[in-house]
């Protein structure tokens, strides 16, 4: 390939719009991550793209698709890069993970994880959680120590993303795991992701806002919830999460900001949950609670 082949396009926008905004560059990415620039705020996605490609049809189409969800057009930034083997080069910066006895990595590092180690293969794609964010790797973490001390039955993922929290539980466990997120490419990115490890008998991603979808009801009460969300949502779904948590279950919370921990504690003892653990990286908290 040479060296206008490739391109870097990136936009920034609120997190719920990153699948529908991608959808609209409507060509393949040869490597996609997104992350967030700012706290509980907007979200950078980047692709390496094919090209030729023309910006001015890019901008037309992410400015209706913008319109489509109220948003203003975001501004579509293109690189040209340099002649190099691009999906490489990104493979390189993903190294694996490890979050005590989890070995998170992607395809390229397939067969390389300890013989000792939980290991986990992810492609986020279009989903949140790949392990590297704090949130993530703190409930990681979380997952781990609890599995030294305690088994569990009946966990859930609430706001599944990529799914790699209800891999770990089933990895551990191998149990019945109901995985939910709001979004349409984060169930479908988790259900791959749960067939690459082996793990589909076990891990059952759905669709759901909050505790909308019945087959979280169904398999309620949960001796495990996982929820690794943000900050308002937490504190929303506490009484619902509280309803659906059995008597003596665990609750591990994660995607606040240290600043938040006050607020979101709150909310839970309200509804007769107290702090068990508490874990800070960098600025983001992952809570443990309990009766």
């Amino acid at each position: 390939m040479t060296a206008t082949d490739i391109w870097r396009a990136i936009v920034v926008v609120p997190r719920l719009a990153v699948s529908a905004l991608e959808d609209a560059l409507g060509v393949d990415a040869l490597a996609c991550s997104s992350f967030e620039t700012t706290p509980g705020g907007l979200w950078s996605f980047e692709m390496l793209l094919q090209g030729p490609l023309d910006q001015s049809d890019l901008e037309i189409r992410l400015a209706l698709t913008a319109a489509s969800l109220n948003l203003p057009a975001p501004d579509l930034i293109l690189k040209a890069l340099p002649e190099k083997d691009w999906v490489a080069e990104s493979h390189r910066a993903l190294p694996p993970i490890k979050a005590g006895r989890f070995f998170v990595h992607g395809a390229h590092d397939r067969g390389r994880a300890p013989g000792s180690a939980f290991a986990l293969e992810v492609d986020a794609g279009r989903a949140f959680g790949n392990g590297r964010h704090e949130s993530t790797y703190g409930c990681l973490l979380a997952l781990d120590h609890l599995a030294k001390i305690l088994r569990f039955r009946r966990p859930l993922d609430l706001g599944c993303g990529a799914g790699v929290l209800a891999l770990a539980m089933a990895r551990l466990w191998r149990v019945p795991i109901v995985a939910s997120d709001i979004d349409f490419w984060a169930v479908t990115v988790a259900s791959a992701n749960a067939r690459v490890n082996r793990l589909h008998p076990w891990v059952r991603p759905v669709i759901s806002d909050g505790f909308a979808n019945p087959a979280l009801s169904e398999g309620a009460p949960y001796d495990l919830i996982v929820a690794n969300i943000l900050a308002r949502p937490l504190q929303r779904l506490a009484p619902q999460i509280a309803a659906h948590l059995a008597p003596g279950g665990r609750v591990v919370l994660s995607g606040l900001l240290a600043k938040q921990d006050a607020q979101v504690r709150a909310a839970y003892r309200a509804q007769g949950l107290y702090l068990v653990r508490r874990r800070q990286l960098g600025e983001w908290l992952t809570l443990e609670l309990s009766e």
